[in-house]
């Protein structure tokens, strides 16, 4: 976070968390045991799933999923482009191949009515984030992958406490990701929550994030019996323990980052420059980031310049996101003919994220917009 005086982010801990890790130290479990067993058991009983698997990070639960549905080379996969990598990098690292579908600039989630002319005979899945925290469409993405017999994993990384329709962000597809990095609704630190309601999804989850472990005859896993090709996924005790203490307080996480982006909305609203989060009345947000961007006038370089200022007067802000298809390593995927997604592009060139987390006062609120009507003020931005 560095020494900004309004950083960018910052987990939202309490006594309760630091008591819990202070549980296990004095327990000495420190890997796989009855906090990693809780924390699973209050995300599953939060979201309405049948399983929660804890893993050490988002990215690790979308790729064991990825695995289990036995996506991989050949097989493509439909996603979007405006997103944090790591929903990108799952699919190439199962060997399968993103095909990305250009947002709608409402929900900044994919445009629905571009998804099924994207699909071919190669699609195997449908992996659909929902950004900044917003699951407005997640119902229609499901509805599309079972008309066409399609998997749907619903990267809801950044969406814990959401709801569509009044259903819970996670439960759309055939399995749904969490994640618990400090910038998150629920921090863990590193770590990431798989759930599901298919057993076989499940179960292979727990045998992938455990070096491949398979079930000895009383169900437990086997601690040297190994049925698959598996990986060191775990989640430690430690970090379970933050979780507990995190969902324990849910509700309290999820008001207290409404209250702020709330703050914003109403401070924001007058300044013609900027155009702000919308979100749909079917849906409930799970605030993860306040991402509001400038308008169309506005240039990349005069964004850049906005975030600059604002990191000069020691106020956190960050660009996202860049569009994942520009990424050089992904150009590279699509050689001499690389696709366009202008809508994606176009917001992705002034998005302005401002600092976010549940501890962020109204008094901070007002310097950050008196510093961005400073900044907006003492600059010609948009009419160069």
């Amino acid at each position: 976070m560095g020494s900004q005086d309004i950083p960018l982010s910052k987990p939202d801990l309490s006594p309760l968390e630091t008591e819990l890790v202070l549980e296990v130290m004095r327990n000495e479990r420190l890997a796989m045991g009855p906090m990693t067993e809780e924390f699973e058991s209050l995300v599953a009983r939060y979201v309405g799933a049948r399983h929660a698997v804890a893993v050490n990070s988002g990215t690790s639960g979308l790729f064991c999923v990825l695995k289990a549905l036995g996506i991989g080379p050949g097989d493509e996969v439909i996603t979007t482009p405006f997103s944090f990598i790591a929903s990108t990098n799952v699919i190439l690292h199962v060997g399968a191949t993103p095909v990305f579908v250009d947002i709608e600039p409402v929900s900044l989630n994919m445009d629905p009515g571009l998804i099924e002319r994207a699909i071919t005979e190669r699609t195997r899945a449908i992996l659909a984030v929902e950004t900044f925290g917003n699951p407005t469409h997640m119902d229609l993405y499901a509805e599309i992958a079972r008309r066409h017999g399609l998997a749907m994993v619903e990267d809801c990384c950044e969406a814990l406490g959401g709801a569509c329709g009044g259903k819970k962000a996670g439960t759309f597809g055939s399995a749904g990701v969490f994640g618990f990095y400090p910038n998150k609704q629920v921090a863990t630190g590193e770590g990431g929550m798989i759930v599901t309601d298919d057993d076989e999804i499940a179960n292979t989850c727990r045998s992938l994030r455990n070096q491949g472990r398979g079930a000895d005859a009383a169900g437990k896993q086997a601690w040297l019996r190994h049925e698959r090709l598996g990986y060191n996924f775990r989640i430690s005790e430690l970090q379970a323990a933050v979780g507990v203490g995190q969902m324990r307080r849910i509700d309290e996480l999820i008001e207290r980052r409404r209250r702020v982006a709330t703050a914003y909305i109403n401070r924001l609203s007058g300044m013609s420059e900027f155009v702000l989060p919308t979100v749909d009345p079917e849906t409930e947000m799970s605030w993860f980031v306040f991402v509001p961007r400038l308008g169309v006038a506005f240039s990349r370089e005069e964004r850049d310049e906005l975030i600059n200022g604002l990191r000069i007067h020691d106020i956190g802000a960050a660009d996202y996101f860049p569009c994942i298809h520009e990424m050089p390593f992904i150009r590279a995927l699509f050689g001499s003919s690389p696709p366009s997604f202008p809508i994606a592009e176009s917001i992705s060139g002034r998005t302005v994220a401002l600092p976010f987390h549940g501890g962020i006062t109204d008094k901070e609120v007002e310097l950050v917009a008196q510093t961005l009507e400073v900044l907006l003020g003492r600059q010609e931005f948009g009419r160069r």
